[in-house]
This record gives C-alpha cells, sequence and structure tokens, in this order.
C-alpha cells in the first residue's frame, strides 16, 4: 500500500509508506509523532512503525522492514527540523526510539502525558485513551496495542490504530496548552519538555529505572 492507495477510517486517510516518507505530504506547522516497536526494550526490540499527522485530516505510516539500515532521510529531516514542534503522547519513550533507529532527535517536543500530569491533578489517569476521552469526547481502542507490529501485513485494525495515536494530539495540544496557562504552570511543562530528548538519551545509556535525582542511591 502506497500514499496512491489510502485505507479511509470515517473521514480520515491513512497512507502506509514503505521505509521513508514521501516528500511534500504533510503541511506546516507541528506534527504529531507516535512509534510502534517489537517491545518496550529499546535497544532489543526494533522500531517497526513511525506513525505522523500535520493534524489535517490525514496520517502518514512509515514503516520498516526486518534488517532495515533506516536510511529513510526525508522522515529524518522533518523529525530533526528545529522548527516544527513535535507532539508526543509519552514523548520519552517515541524520543528513545526515534534517537536509536533514525539517528536524530526529534525535538522541540510537547508530551501530552506530562501536560496532563501537571494539569489533571484531580486524576491518576493520564492514558492517550483517558485523554482523548475527556479533553475531546472521543473513544479510542487500544486492541492492538499488544500486537506484532513486525509481520509482513499490517492488518486494517493495525492500521487504524497506529493512526488514532497521532490523530487527536494537536487537538489535545491546544486544550492542554489553554490549561497550562490557567494554572501557571506553563514554565514548568516547558522546562520538562525542554529536557525529555535528554531523559530519552539517559534511558538508552542504562539509566531508565533509575531517578539521578533522587537522595537514594
Amino acid at each position: 500500500m502506497g500514499r496512491d492507495k489510502p485505507k479511509h477510517f470515517a473521514d480520515m486517510a491513512v497512507y502506509l509508506h514503505e521505509e521513508d516518507l514521501p516528500a511534500g505530504v504533510l503541511g506546516d506547522g507541528p506534527l504529531a509523532i507516535d512509534t510502534e516497536t517489537m517491545g518496550l526494550q529499546t535497544a532489543r526490540d526494533r522500531l517497526c512503525v513511525v506513525q505522523i499527522s500535520d493534524g489535517r485530516g490525514d496520517e502518514h505510516l512509515v514503516r520498516f522492514r526486518p534488517g532495515s539500515d533506516y536510511p529513510a532521510p526525508n522522515l529524518k529531516a522533518v523529525l530533526s527540523d528545529p522548527g516544527r514542534l513535535k507532539l508526543y503522547h509519552f514523548a520519552r519513550f517515541d524520543l528513545a526510539a526515534i534517537e536509536h533507529y533514525l539517528g536524530v532527535t526529534a525535538a522541540p517536543v510537547f508530551c501530552t502525558k506530562i501536560a496532563s500530569k501537571l494539569v489533571r491533578t484531580y486524576t491518576d489517569r493520564h492514558g492517550l485513551k483517558d485523554l482523548v476521552r475527556e479533553l475531546l469526547g472521543k473513544e479510542l481502542s487500544k486492541q492492538q496495542q499488544s500486537s506484532d507490529w513486525g509481520g509482513a501485513v499490517l492488518s486494517e485494525a493495525q492500521l487504524e490504530y497506529a493512526a488514532s495515536d497521532v490523530r487527536y494530539l494537536h487537538a489535545m495540544h491546544a486544550v492542554l496548552v489553554e490549561r497550562l496557562q490557567r494554572e501557571g504552570r506553563t514554565e514548568l511543562a516547558q522546562a520538562c519538555f525542554d529536557f525529555l530528548p535528554m531523559r530519552a538519551r539517559l534511558d538508552l545509556a542504562g539509566w531508565a529505572e533509575k531517578d539521578i535525582f533522587s537522595h537514594e542511591a
């Protein structure tokens, strides 16, 4: 499947590309980014799919084959563009996967999970599904969250799941920016976002389970 044969889900078109993002498919402005990997251990579990959306209604999925050397010059250029804000949900994981496999720092960053934790202090539910439901009144299916992203063919359910992970980030970003301003926590949030690429590098360097700021050893 290529960009000329998109899958349509509701009013959205989902494009699946192999090994790189075609040039010129994205509009200007912030980009919603997500990744699918073979598991949660970045160095062990390879990067399979990068999802990207400019917020205008379509989602683009870039799939990498087993044994790929991840050339992807167009995708890398977009991800590493310092002039484009990247929207994530749990940016720490995606930043680490992108840096480890694609060799670029996909910043500057806005993380909806961190923003949620800073302003939705009335709940401990900060998952993407919970945020989309409360902030936007939409329902997400997470049935494909634990599925094989490395197969030769991705199912329509997988395509829709992957696309939905970036579909609502622009709208949530707008709501969370307003709430951060309302609660006087914009500067605090920005400092957290600025640190996230280094937090991802600490994870890759072996400090994933250690809080180096803690008094404990």
